[in-house]
């Protein structure tokens, strides 16, 4: 008994990740006579939270591309344009459709893809534009849209890395077709392993959606599981439970009740991001080595990361910087993902399947080649990305002494 005491105790602890309701809720899926549905109850609440029809949940940020993705009647070759500093799983998610990624480069002061960079882009074969709102920062919409609808493309909002960020006051990842979270364990929202939920306030795609993603069950709807069926329907050996081709997609309970406690403190989690961000943003305020990654006027940050990046990247700054911090006790910090288009599984992809867009202009997929998108490629080897999921503050206060103290020693030199 003094085991699970303990547990409870560490797992209850101020500064514990799941020390509101998580713990009680996962003890209600796991207790027999308890049939609360929590995948039910967080997509309620999802909906509800962000001012949107329709909530699917799943079971990763990476399978809600793919489901949301799989819905928009892609054909081989296809063309899916893709910001060209994100992770790679934005490529995958067109690559196992079938469709070709295709790579626009992004504004060098925000890292996101713009409506100029992907008017660029877009062919006769376009079919879906998928948008990142990377580290937090949410991407500039509106014109976007604007373009996409005029050519009847679709667009797709992977806010993986952003919770309740705001664009001209509006809950970013709430304008596209559809969008995408993800609840993987360092992310705004946790579920304790993996999670994500797809959201959209079109019917007909949100009813595609749960359907691929819960196996195909034919009785699925754009708003919940299955309908209710006597079970003497379901029982009869000529009862056809499936209509549509999908993938066991759905989210386990058990990680819904993590999420749904989770969701219900939102706004204290995205808060306290915010303020740990602050504390680094003032940390670099006077330096001439680090610049922040710049926020519209007309955004709101919901910083996953405080990101910088540096003003020249002279003499291998970047990891001398990372080992005299580390040296100081700092908790380091991430570099940027590589650009999709030069990580080596897209590389041999191309290579292996042909590139639709290159066999008109070249041998050899020009797609995946160094060069081909200059601000990308550059700044991504620039950021630096420090985390915010600070649960003490002290912790981060201290952390952001450290940045300082090694900036300044830098700055003396």
């Amino acid at each position: 008994m003094n085991y699970y005491l303990k547990k409870i105790k560490k797992i209850k602890h101020k500064y514990g990740k799941f020390n509101n309701s998580e713990l009680d809720n996962v003890l209600n899926v796991l207790d027999s006579d308890n049939n609360v549905d929590y995948v039910k109850k967080l997509e309620k609440l999802f909906c509800k939270t962000l001012k949107v029809k329709y909530a699917i949940a799943c079971n990763s940020g990476t399978s809600g591309l793919h489901a949301a993705l799989a819905v928009l009647n892609l054909q081989r070759n296809d063309e899916v344009i893709v910001p060209g500093l994100t992770v790679v799983m934005d490529a995958y998610a067109a690559l196992h459709l079938g469709a070709t990624p295709i790579f626009a480069d992004v504004d060098e002061e925000t890292y996101l893809i713009t409506a100029d960079e992907i008017k660029k882009k877009i062919t006769k074969r376009t079919k879906a534009i998928i948008v990142v709102s990377l580290q937090g920062l949410p991407v500039n919409i509106d014109p976007i849209m604007k373009l996409a609808k005029k050519r009847n493309i679709f667009v797709v909002e992977d806010n993986a890395q952003d919770m309740l960020g705001k664009y001209k006051g509006r809950i970013s990842g709430t304008t596209g077709d559809v969008s995408i979270w993800s609840f993987e364990n360092k992310k705004h929202l946790s579920g304790a392993t993996e999670g994500g939920i797809i959201t959209t306030n079109n019917k007909k795609l949100a009813e595609r959606i749960r359907k691929f993603a819960g196996i195909g069950y034919k009785n699925m709807t754009a708003s919940g599981g299955r309908t209710s069926l006597a079970i003497s329907s379901i029982q009869d050996p000529d009862y056809e439970r499936f209509d549509t081709v999908g993938l066991n997609y759905r989210m386990p309970q058990i990680v819904a009740a993590v999420c749904y406690s989770q969701l219900k403190n939102v706004k204290k989690i995205v808060k306290k991001r915010i303020k740990v961000a602050n504390y680094f943003s003032r940390a670099i305020k006077n330096s001439n080595i680090l610049i922040e990654q710049k926020k519209p006027k007309n955004t709101k940050h919901s910083h996953y990361t405080f990101s910088a990046r540096l003003i020249n990247n002279k003499r291998n700054m970047w990891k001398d910087i990372y080992r005299i911090y580390k040296a100081k006790t700092g908790h380091g910090f991430y570099s940027a993902c590589v650009c999709p288009h030069l990580e080596p599984a897209i590389k041999m992809h191309m290579k292996r399947v042909g590139c639709y867009n290159c066999q008109k202009k070249s041998t050899g997929c020009y797609c995946t080649n160094k060069g081909l998108l200059p601000v990308a490629e550059k700044i991504q080897k620039q950021i630096m990305q420090f985390k915010t999921n600070y649960r003490n503050l002290n912790e981060a206060r201290k952390n952001a002494k450290i940045l300082k103290q090694v900036l300044n020693k830098i700055q003396s030199k």
